[in-house]
């Protein structure tokens, strides 16, 4: 079990048949930004991160409509934050429960 986080422009994640992210919008984001690149062996629309994570890797997928991640830190979070303000979106958990400041997640990963 872990906690997933989307962006995404819907009310609920799951249900953003009416409001999704592009693919194309996704990888003008990666295509724009020297911090993000596609990592092929993931998928085309698989993104590490290479900014200051406590992760070795840490990365962005977009699916569906929406762009998540499995337990983002503290950082990714707040990239993730970066995107979601590029993209006319928000950050969002499984359950639904919205993110929009810095200091709403707080996680650091143990070693």
């Amino acid at each position: 079990m872990g906690v997933e986080f989307h962006i995404t422009r819907a009310e609920f994640w799951a249900d953003n048949e009416d409001s999704q992210i592009s693919s194309e919008e996704w990888l003008n984001v990666v295509n724009t930004d020297p911090e993000f690149s596609i990592y092929e062996p993931s998928g085309e629309f698989f993104a590490l991160w290479s900014g200051e994570s406590a992760y070795p890797e840490s990365w962005l997928e977009w699916c569906n409509g929406n762009i998540s991640t499995k337990w983002p830190d503290t950082a990714l979070y707040l990239k993730m934050l970066e995107v979601a303000k590029l993209l006319n979106a928000k950050v969002m958990d499984d359950d639904g429960t919205e993110y929009s400041s810095p200091g709403e997640w707080v996680f650091t990963p143990k070693s």
